[in-house]
């Protein structure tokens, strides 16, 4: 998450769509009172800036619109330009996939994975109702239920959605390559018949509010997150 009160952004992270870079390429341009929260260079250097911070919810690298109120006063924060990245269902899974299969700490999450082959880990009901409950306009809303969100950008077509937040700042942003993981250069080739269903009933609402499909080419982002 970064809140930018000098650029007038705040940029929220869903987990597994290529935020990090898009993380990276924002603190390249950082001004001196961005909040971040997350794992870039920046971003743990200013990490105690936000300790014993007022705020609802709680502030890390995924936090949503309505975790991160309190930490500017609301009327600030209702002027924001808020975007987020968004990123096809089926890719975002595998990625999430072998991301937690290389994680070290303790989470169910973490010990499904590392238990479950793949389709057997999409097939679970934690895994299924996890999905379910945290479309992209989750993150996006506020405490009082409000969807607050200038640009849902799809990953796969940054150039072309990321077109209002380049007019926003005034400037261009570039990718840089974060997080590669080993996984299958190529999503489709991961899944079973009943495990893609799966991820067409669980992710609907992004699925048809987003035009994603299961036989899209995949993205460039497949080969390295």
């Amino acid at each position: 998450m970064i809140l930018s009160p000098g650029r007038g952004y705040v940029f929220i992270h869903i987990p597994k769509t290529g935020g990090t870079a898009l993380a990276l390429a924002l603190e390249g341009r950082a001004m001196k009172d961005d909040i971040m929260l997350g794992d870039t260079p920046k971003a743990r250097r200013r990490r105690r800036r936000v300790q014993g911070a007022p705020a609802r919810g709680r502030l890390w690298k995924h936090s949503t619109l309505a975790d991160i109120e309190g930490l500017v006063p609301d009327a600030v924060l209702d002027g924001l330009f808020a975007f987020t990245l968004v990123r096809n269902p089926w890719d975002r899974a595998v990625s999430y996939y072998h991301w937690l299969r290389g994680q070290r700490f303790d989470h169910p999450a973490v010990g499904l994975a590392k238990r479950l082959e793949f389709n057997d880990f999409i097939l679970h009901p934690e895994t299924r109702a996890g999905f379910r409950d945290t479309p992209a306009a989750s993150y996006m809303r506020r405490a009082d239920g409000r969807e607050h969100c200038d640009a849902y950008i799809r990953i796969e077509r940054f150039k072309e959605d990321a077109a209002p937040l380049f007019a926003h700042l005034g400037f261009r942003l570039e990718l840089p390559r974060a997080n590669r993981s080993d996984r299958p250069k190529d999503y489709r080739t991961a899944y079973a018949p009943p495990a893609a269903e799966a991820i067409a009933e669980v992710c609907a609402e992004d699925i048809a509010r987003f035009g994603y499909r299961f036989d899209q080419d995949p993205s460039p982002l497949s080969s390295r997150a």
